[in-house]
């Protein structure tokens, strides 16, 4: 038995990685690659793997880097059952469409700004059509509930508190190898306990083996309490300068995080009662809507606010874009508003086009709240670069700059080390997701604390289990 990384490993993107078992591969998350634009294109587009030869994939959740490549996997010849929660499956249909859709439309843009290249024309990964296609292979399951995979190879689905549906996937196998029973525990993307919204992660009792993300293994966040005080402050003095809030944010549960905060300032006259809040996301309204019908999933705090027929994710001030031109308009508003847009990274989507339109105006306030991966143009700007590109022309950074980590919904520093020092009969912690600066004094922390060995996962070199 070994597990193989291909995305992921060393760097906190594109999640892909491949458990060979008894004769099965089995893929945990087909996540794409972000980052620099040619780079992206270029790991994007090889699987280091024949698609075809892939039996199943095990989704934890449904961010674009840890799905995002499901449609290339389907198209390059896949012909198995992709397993994921109901509300992942849920996500997943809206949000492939919204990456095929942004590819389509990146593709036209570049042919028509730089025809020069139309003889070898930049061509999207997949298409829309291609999405859709891909969500036949879908099958949703419950959280809890174990089930076969293939003889020999059980498969449960725990709360993982990172986004809506987010899940630790656990293995329990018999490995014909060896004749031994063995448990394999991957996190996907852990979040943190007393997160607005969702339940706490589940912590697991016991494994042999733990396929842990690693993105905050050397740092802490700030507590979860302070964000939303802080975040008042940062509108309030944003306001009284006569500027725009902007907020890059991952349509998927960070954008609902905001509203569920900003309802709460509202309620509580922490912010200016009549400051407009626009989400200028179709992705992340649609999001939105579908975080309405599982109510099943939220903690007990929100299932007491809709039982009692109070929806925090609607306020009087708050309007959604839907069209071209309603986005377009937020670049004629005068005077304080918010505006919340994907994507999270800065990217791709029409946050570029408010980051182009407020970045120098000083009066302006542009709110990060959350993880920037290397590359990124919300990188560059967290690490305070005068000047950035979007759409190939340079804009100086003028606008006042506001990280607010608390949002972060990644376990910290010792979020990680309580997970992993609670799991009793642990001989292996292989890190992934995480930048070597964060890995590597957690792999020395682990090993201190544990006994196990623990190992920081580098791309396409495998692992014995």
């Amino acid at each position: 038995m070994k597990l193989t990384s291909f995305g992921a490993a060393l760097e906190v993107t594109g999640s892909q990685h491949l458990l060979e078992v008894n004769g099965k591969r089995i893929l945990l998350d087909c996540g794409l690659f972000q980052g620099h634009r040619k780079t992206a294109m270029e790991k994007n587009a090889e699987f280091g793997f024949d698609a075809s030869t892939i039996d199943a994939v095990l989704v934890s959740h449904a961010h674009i880097d840890h799905t995002g490549n499901i449609p290339t996997l389907v198209k390059r010849g896949f012909q198995g059952v992709v397993y994921c929660t109901h509300a992942t499956e849920s996500l997943c249909e809206v949000m492939l469409l919204d990456s095929a859709h942004i590819q389509e439309s990146d593709a036209e843009y570049f042919a028509e700004k730089h025809p020069e290249t139309a003889l070898q024309p930049i061509e999207p990964l997949y298409t829309q059509e291609d999405a859709e296609k891909s969500m036949d292979h879908f099958k949703g399951v419950d959280y809890n509930e174990r089930f076969e995979l293939y003889p020999g190879i059980d498969v449960t689905f725990r709360e993982a508190g990172h986004v809506l549906g987010s899940a630790i996937i656990r293995l329990d196998i018999k490995d014909e190898e060896d004749g031994q029973e063995k448990s394999i525990v991957f996190t996907g993307d852990l979040g943190r306990a007393r997160l607005p919204i969702l339940n706490d992660p589940h912590q697991p009792a016991r494994a042999d083996y733990l396929i842990c993300e690693s993105t905050y293994g050397n740092r802490n966040h700030d507590p979860i309490e302070e964000g939303i005080p802080v975040l008042a402050r940062i509108i309030n003095r944003t306001a009284e300068r006569g500027g725009k809030v902007i907020i890059p944010a991952f349509a998927l549960e960070r954008t609902q995080e905001l509203i569920y905060s900003l309802h709460l300032l509202d309620h509580e006259g922490q912010i200016p009662k009549n400051i407009p809040i626009y989400i200028d996301s179709p992705l992340a309204s649609t999001i939105t809507s579908i975080f309405k019908k599982h109510k099943e999933l939220y903690d007990e705090e929100l299932q007491t606010a809709f039982k009692t027929g109070h929806s925090p994710f609607e306020m009087r001030q708050l309007k959604h874009t839907a069209s071209v031109e309603e986005s377009k308009d937020l670049n004629y508003l005068i005077g304080p508003a918010i505006i919340i847009s994907a994507s999270g990274m800065m990217e791709a989507g029409r946050i570029r086009h408010h980051l182009k339109n407020n970045l120098e105006d000083p009066k302006n306030t542009i709110v990060v709240v959350g993880y920037q991966a290397e590359d990124t143009l919300g990188r560059k700007i967290v690490e305070q670069a005068e000047k950035v590109k979007i759409f190939d022309r340079m804009y100086d950074v003028k606008a006042e700059v506001v990280i607010l980590e608390s949002f972060s919904a990644h376990a910290g520093m010792d979020d990680l080390d309580t997970f992993v020092q609670s799991i009793e009969g642990l001989k292996k912690v292989i890190l992934v997701h995480g930048e070597e600066d964060q890995s590597q004094p957690f792999a020395e922390r682990i090993k201190e604390n544990t006994g196990a060995e623990a190992i920081i996962q580098e791309p396409m070199v495998p692992v014995d289990l």
